[in-house]
């Protein structure tokens, strides 16, 4: 029960990698709260974590954010751990740079990298109370390189994430409070990732997984595994750093 007592919030809870990271956090013993923008996922979740725990929030909302904290903290009065883990293309796919229009652009730039930013200005005074909490925010192998979809905003906001981690953990280290990274492969963890797997094609499947050093594309448990690492007291000197997550596409 390595997070006994632990409250902890976790964004794109309704389905993969926010899903797993949420159950394995409950199943470690921490208190868990979840949102996620679709209503039908939320109802779901709210079976497993209970009622009361799960809301459905856009996470591009700076007055859902304050909202949702203010609300944790009414009921436990501190939050330890936060996974900024939503975000995505928002249906996108790719176009000539000069096609790309302005509001397609700003769309995943704030479901990605503005929303993570909400999400830690609105922990970051609880936690600089209670001297200490640890944040982990999702970004991307595309963060680290290119994406495989060639959608421009998507690998300008996960690297901007890391941006993000880095300036934040050196703000908020001297409060105790701990900022990472996880920069996740290709894993066919949610609708989107299946669709960009469909859409590969056998070959284009196939070469993809021979392009992975282990052969074999990541699971959800995989990154889930590493986040709680790194929210753990197993990584209480590591902070502002980025884990590639990848069986090894990204050697650096």
């Amino acid at each position: 029960m390595e997070f006994e007592g632990k409250i902890a919030l976790v964004t794109g809870v309704g389905h993969g990698l926010g899903l797993e990271t949420a159950r394995q956090l409950r199943a470690m013993g921490a208190s868990v709260y979840g949102a996620d923008v679709h209503a039908d996922e939320v109802a779901e979740v709210v079976a497993e974590l209970g009622a009361g725990r799960v809301r459905q929030m856009d996470v591009t909302d700076p007055a859902a954010w304050a909202d949702w904290s203010a609300e944790v903290l009414a009921r436990e009065g501190r939050i330890d751990i936060l996974v900024n883990n939503a975000g995505g293309v928002v249906g996108q796919v790719h176009h000539p740079v000069e096609e790309v229009a302005d509001g397609a652009w700003d769309a995943v730039l704030r479901v990605n990298l503005t929303a993570a930013f909400y999400g830690i200005r609105a922990v970051a005074p609880p936690m600089k109370r209670q001297r200490g909490g640890a944040i982990v925010n999702i970004s991307s192998g595309a963060g680290r390189s290119v994406s495989l979809t060639g959608i421009q905003a998507y690998t300008s906001a996960k690297a901007g994430q890391i941006g993000l981690t880095r300036q934040m953990a050196y703000e908020l280290g001297p409060y105790g409070i701990r900022v990472n990274c996880v920069a996740p492969g290709f894993v066919r963890s949610n609708p989107t990732t299946e669709k960009q797997w469909e859409g590969m094609g056998e070959q284009g499947q196939r070469e993809l997984v021979a392009s992975v050093p282990m052969r074999r594309l990541g699971y959800a448990q995989d990154i889930a595994d590493g986040v709680l690492f790194l929210l753990s007291d197993r990584a209480a000197y590591i902070t502002g750093q980025v884990l590639s997550i990848d069986g090894g596409m990204q050697l650096f």
